[in-house]
């Protein structure tokens, strides 16, 4: 019985074990996919910033939205997030400052404090397709709204 249960275990860690690679493998390959298309918006979710300037994730994912605002994939730019700790500061606002610091015009950039309300003006905005710039954790709140919406479909396709 003892034998049979450590077969039993060993099979499994090997089975999560392979998972891991199999799901590495996969995301190595999505990551050098270059997807990039036209589209009616660019919607950069909000992440932290300090004082007035963007974090690293954020400035991470400005830098690539002005990337494909400049390749003229989409005339508009919707920069989200309100308030963490600092009350003089939002996540949206240090982004659009950020931006327009960079070259891109102030009516081409939208601000929305919060993620559902982003959502909907991005929406509204692009009458057809829209970029979004979250991370992972951002992203899958990001499925449920669109999801609840109507727009993507419950699960990963």
């Amino acid at each position: 019985m003892r034998r049979l249960f450590r077969k039993a275990f060993v099979t499994v860690i090997l089975a999560l074990f392979g998972y891991l690679v199999y799901v590495s493998v996969q995301i190595g390959r999505q990551s050098t996919r270059d997807e990039a298309r036209p589209a009616d918006a660019i919607l950069v979710l909000g992440a932290a910033e300090y004082r007035g300037r963007p974090s690293p994730v954020l400035k991470a994912r400005l830098d690539h939205a002005l990337a494909l605002y400049k390749q003229k994939m989409a005339p508009i730019l919707i920069t989200t997030g309100g308030a963490g700790g600092d009350p003089d500061f939002t996540e949206g606002g240090v982004g659009r400052s950020y931006l327009i610091g960079h070259d891109v015009p102030s009516d081409a950039i939208v601000v929305e404090p919060e993620i559902a309300a982003s959502l909907d003006r991005a929406v509204a905005e692009a009458h057809g397709r829209l970029f979004a710039l979250p991370t992972y954790t951002a992203l899958l709140e990001l499925r449920t709204l669109l999801a609840d919406r109507g727009l993507a479909r419950e699960y990963w396709q």
